[in-house]
């Protein structure tokens, strides 16, 4: 059993402080590779393949128009570029080139790496539980964002 001299925080403490540890990680990681974090994860989502503008809007969770800013600023530097989608021809896909796959590769080792290190001596058996219950965190809002209300008038009480 781990053991800490850390009182043990609250899971949605716990949660938070573990999102910014690993928005820091890439943030470290991208400015090593001249990068902001938002074109790393644009990076990161692309190894696998083109990805089409709606699709990308929705994994990176921004509006179209901060997207397509996104990626304009990428093409320019010679990491990404449109391709027409071959289903839909006003549609167009976004797909890494030779350099941007190349960063892409050094940016999310350097991430993997570093998270791989912060989990330190963590046991196995904790590895398993953690990996088991992000997994099915993700998969429960994937398959069902959270909506969140618009303002606070949206708030009950």
């Amino acid at each position: 059993m781990v053991t800490t001299k850390e009182p043990v925080l609250p899971l949605t403490d716990a949660l938070v402080r573990l999102a910014h540890l690993v928005q820091q990680v890439f943030a470290e990681v991208s400015r090593e590779h001249d990068l902001t974090p938002q074109q790393a994860q644009l990076l990161c989502l692309l190894m696998r393949g083109p990805v089409g503008m709606t699709e990308l809007t929705r994994s990176l969770h921004l509006e179209k128009s901060s997207l397509t800013g996104l990626v304009d600023r990428a093409e320019k530097r010679g990491l990404v570029a449109r391709c027409r989608d071959s289903r839909d021809r006003r549609a167009c896909r976004i797909a890494l080139t030779c350099d941007g796959a190349r960063v892409a590769v050094l940016a999310h080792e350097g991430v993997t790496e570093r998270l791989e290190a912060l989990m330190g001596e963590l046991p196995e058996e904790h590895r398993d539980l953690l990996t088991t219950a992000i997994s099915g965190l993700v998969a429960e809002h994937t398959t069902h964002p959270i909506r969140l209300p618009s303002d606070a008038t949206d708030l009950p009480g």
